[in-house]
């Protein structure tokens, strides 16, 4: 379900609203169909930058308005809602299909496995509208694929900007435990079993 803001953007920081932006593994970012290889990287940006498309969108190829985001996450995020700026004339997503902590999904996968969530969506060419997940669904979210199964009617599907909300949590596989190796011990750091009543003395 969509929501309006329940303010106005004018005057509230939204970009700390959606500041997963930052969370994301910008270079491992992909997509199916696109038309221009790698565009999809040009749709993820901060929240204030929404509207500006100046770098370029992510457009499917011409006849087939599919396509497949895969974006992975640089920390564990909780995701509570989604934004999606599509295209004019049509080409905006009609509908997200979310699927969560799952690799390699291709247009086959999609459409046989039952997503975590799906949205209907409307055009928002202005980006004012952001869809809620179902939150408990949505906890350690390494990786997110979104199917885009169709679009308002146009030979292609544009996607201009797509943003999270939600908050970053600690990785536990970042977790490392730390060994002090201890090359060269100072004999005067260490005592002797003499020193302890063991009978012998500190070697020099």
């Amino acid at each position: 379900m969509a929501c309006l803001h329940d303010h106005s953007c004018d005057e509230h920081d939204c970009s700390t609203d959606w500041s997963l932006y930052k969370h994301i593994d910008l270079s491992k970012v992909s997509a199916l169909n696109e038309a221009v290889t790698g565009s999809v990287k040009t749709v993820f940006r901060a929240w204030e930058q929404r509207l500006n498309s100046s770098e370029g969108i992510l457009e499917s190829n011409e006849g087939d308005p599919e396509l497949i985001v895969f974006i992975p996450f640089t920390s564990d995020v909780k995701i509570k809602s989604i934004s999606v700026v599509g295209g004019a004339d049509g080409t905006s997503p009609a509908k997200i299909r979310a699927f969560v902590n799952r690799e390699g999904i291709d247009f086959s996968d999609a459409q046989s496995m039952q997503p975590v969530q799906e949205w209907e969506l409307v055009e928002n060419l202005q980006g004012v509208l952001e869809y809620q997940t179902r939150y408990s669904r949505f906890q350690s979210v390494g990786n997110i694929t979104l199917h885009f199964p169709d679009n308002f009617g146009g030979d292609t599907t544009q996607i201009h900007y797509i943003g999270f909300k939600g908050e970053a949590t600690q990785l536990k596989r970042d977790v490392v435990a730390t060994i002090v190796y201890e090359l060269m011990p100072n004999p005067s750091d260490h005592k002797t079993r003499s020193e302890t009543g063991g009978g012998l003395s500190q070697v020099e």
